[in-house]
């Protein structure tokens, strides 16, 4: 993969990339938007310990799909309201720390969730390239 950043365009103000080109090599994995609730029903407060969970389910699926998250090619996340994007971005911005070149990037503020606690919603769309040799 390889980050595409114009020089037209002002750099990146967090962890993501403009653009992301690859070859089409591989499998498409997409994720469906990942709320924060536990496995036991319960929902973390804020807005970052949300987004971190969020995060964490993605990596299990991409793990199902024997790929990972540097194989992530955008990620798509909401958020209800600007307070909760500073904690969104610092648990983006932890979760792809070691990923090179880090994806593209959309984040949105939408009017809720199907229950009012959640605050955050994040979807993936990666690639799973195949082993050669």
């Amino acid at each position: 993969m390889k980050a595409l950043s114009p020089p037209e365009l002002p750099e990146p103000f967090a962890r993501y990339s403009h653009g992301i080109v690859t070859s089409v090599t591989g499998q498409l994995i997409v994720t469906s938007g990942q709320l924060a609730m536990r496995t036991d029903g319960t929902i973390p407060t804020g807005a970052q310990a949300q987004a971190e969970l969020c995060f964490a389910y993605i990596d299990a699926i991409l793990a199902q799909a024997g790929a990972g998250r540097g194989g992530i090619l955008r990620v798509n996340a909401f958020v209800t309201d600007r307070e909760h994007m500073a904690g969104y971005m610092a648990a983006r911005d932890t979760f792809f720390a070691d990923v090179l070149p880090p994806p593209a990037s959309t984040l949105m503020i939408v009017g809720g969730f199907t229950r009012p606690e959640f605050v955050v919603e994040v979807e993936a769309l990666a690639i799973r390239t195949p082993i050669i040799g």
